[in-house]
Formats: C-alpha cells, structure tokens, sequence
C-alpha cells in the first residue's frame, strides 16, 4: 500500500515539475523583451513570476528525490513473507528438508520380497562409437 502511495506522489511530483519549468521563462526571453519581441509584464510582475515558479520548482524537486529514496530503499527491503517465497528452481537446488531432532521415525517393516534391480542406464561416455558411414560407391567409368 505504502509503495502504491509513493509511486503516485513520484508521477504527480514529475509532472508537476515538467509543468513548472515548461512555464519558465528563459534566460533570453528577458533580452528579446527589451526589443519588443515579448510581453515583459507578465501576472505575477516582472520578477515575481520567476521567484515564485523558482521556489515551486526546488520544493517540488526536494520532495522527488526524496521520494526516489524512498522507493529506492523499499523495492531493495525485503518483508518475511517474500523470503518465505521461493521459486521452484530455488526449492530444486535446496537439500531436503531433514527431521527434526526429537522426533523419530520408525524404520520401514522389512519385506520377504527380494529387492528388484533397476536396469542400468547408460551415459553417453559409457556408450560405444557409432560406425563409420559406409564410403560412397564409386562412380561409373564414362563410355
């Protein structure tokens, strides 16, 4: 819940910074007023604009960087119960699980039937050589 809530705040703080800097003014548009190019008065005053946009942008900025920390140290963090979980490749590669050392298991009852041999498998080292391909027959003689 908490990483839905910050990662909202991360997307509004990014695009109310984009707004906020797309809404300043550069620094050759107070040269290009001089000539007549541009208006100089502006809502908030000649000056006022710049202070006020300047101030919303560096709040905003300190609240986006520290909400990238923030993401940043919960998406490393990890809770029990994700390290509870386990993927069937990690579960493959563990030991099985041993017993418990007071508990005790009995022995499985001994049978009269003799054990079966499993056949033996063989692996590719112990496998013979396949046989050459036979060599092609020769070609007729032309007449």
């Amino acid at each position: 819940m908490l990483r839905w809530i910050l990662t909202f705040v991360q997307v509004f703080s990014s695009l109310v910074i984009v707004g906020l800097v797309l809404l300043q003014r550069g620094k050759g548009a107070d040269a290009g007023a001089g000539f007549g190019a541009g208006a100089s008065g502006t809502v908030f005053g000649a000056r006022g604009a710049t202070t006020a946009l300047s101030r919303a942008t560096a709040v905003f900025a300190a609240i986006f960087m520290v909400n990238s920390l923030a993401l940043a140290y919960l998406g490393t963090s990890t809770t029990k119960q994700e390290q509870a979980q386990k993927t069937i490749l990690e579960e493959a590669a563990l030991p099985p699980p041993k017993s418990a050392p007071g508990s005790s298991t009995a022995p499985a009852p001994a049978t009269s039937a003799p054990a079966q041999s499993a056949p033996v498998q063989s692996t590719p080292a112990q496998m013979p050589a396949p046989a050459p391909a036979p060599a092609p027959a020769p070609a007729p003689a032309p007449k």
